[in-house]
């Protein structure tokens, strides 16, 4: 039995949502939604894509424990808590930062985790910058016997198979798709599921583009682009302006955005229509990845900084 047919009662349908505002109609542009965001409740968007393949794997092979990386308000971190928790698993997050293990009761992200049963390991950053360490991972497979090793962000060939099934053929009439990018894999299956008219645009919530280098491991096709102009600074990095733009197209349209990538992608694409720079009558469909579980978190941030929170 596959993840897909025991999450699901059916294949689900994925609603795409036009957005209407005026910048649109001045530009000649359309843009709409894939509300990945909607997939699934607890492991949805691109975090559900990427473990699909994964976890059967996992099954398969019989391991009894999920093992991964992240950060302290890690999507990916709380997908494979949820998704182990539901199929009985046992789960191991590699936490960066030493200084969390004395706070992360009051972090959202790591308090679900917890309570979902994974175990949180934190190490110093130094040590996480080990995480694709031949030698690192080796030790880690000794530690924890019967572990399936997830990498951060759960990139691998089998999480970008999974990401190339976002798109179908009901998509084809789009000339540009864009999407968050944290380590690629999202953005690679993205651009090998693409039809060879069209454009995939990348918004990397990191400074860099580094992915490229990602996306060109499991993709020979080149009709992608990377930019870091709307990463405000780096990961997890956010300020008044876009906060206020979070809270506006939640308020135009009913859609949510998250602080950390679709929230930065979207103000990237709103920057870019209204400084021309996609093609009159340019049909562009905007992946939602989801990544909403972290918002509780960085409200909490936004507080201790006095800044405005982001409504839910």
């Amino acid at each position: 039995m596959t993840l897909n047919s025991i999450l699901f009662s059916e294949t689900p349908s994925i609603p795409t949502q036009e957005i209407h505002l005026p910048v649109l109609t001045a530009r000649e542009c359309t843009l709409s939604i894939l509300r990945e965001d909607q997939l699934h409740p607890i492991i949805s968007g691109n975090k559900y894509r990427k473990l699909k393949y994964n976890i059967e794997k996992a099954r398969n092979a019989n391991c009894t424990t999920l093992l991964t990386f992240g950060g302290a308000y890690s999507n990916h971190i709380a997908a494979v808590a949820g998704i182990g928790a539901m199929f009985g698993f046992k789960t191991i997050g590699i936490i960066r930062g030493e200084e969390l293990a004395k706070k992360y009761d009051s972090n959202p992200t790591l308090s679900y985790a917890e309570t979902q049963g994974m175990k949180l390991e934190f190490i110093s950053r130094e040590i996480y910058r080990q995480k694709e360490d031949a030698g690192y991972i080796e030790l880690l497979r000794k530690k924890y016997t019967e572990t399936y090793i997830i990498p951060e962000g759960g990139t691998n060939s089998l999480a970008v198979q999974g990401c190339a099934e976002i798109l179908t053929s009901d998509h084809e009439k789009y000339d540009v798709i864009c999407t968050s990018v944290g380590t690629g894999g999202t953005l690679a299956g993205l651009v090998e599921s693409s039809y060879s008219h069209q454009t995939v645009l990348g918004f990397s919530a990191l400074q860099g583009t580094f992915q490229k280098k990602t996306v060109k491991q499991y993709t020979t096709k080149t009709n992608f682009s990377i930019t870091d102009a709307y990463s405000f600074g780096g990961y997890a990095k956010i300020d008044e302006q876009l906060i206020r733009c979070i809270n506006n197209f939640r308020e135009d349209t009913g859609i949510l955005l998250d602080p950390v990538y679709t929230g930065k992608m979207v103000f990237g694409i709103l920057d870019l229509i209204e400084k021309g720079y996609f093609k009159k009558n340019s049909r562009i469909l905007a992946v939602h990845t989801g990544g909403l579980q972290g918002i509780p978190g960085m409200n909490q941030r936004l507080k201790q900084r006095n800044l405005p929170q982001i409504i839910v």
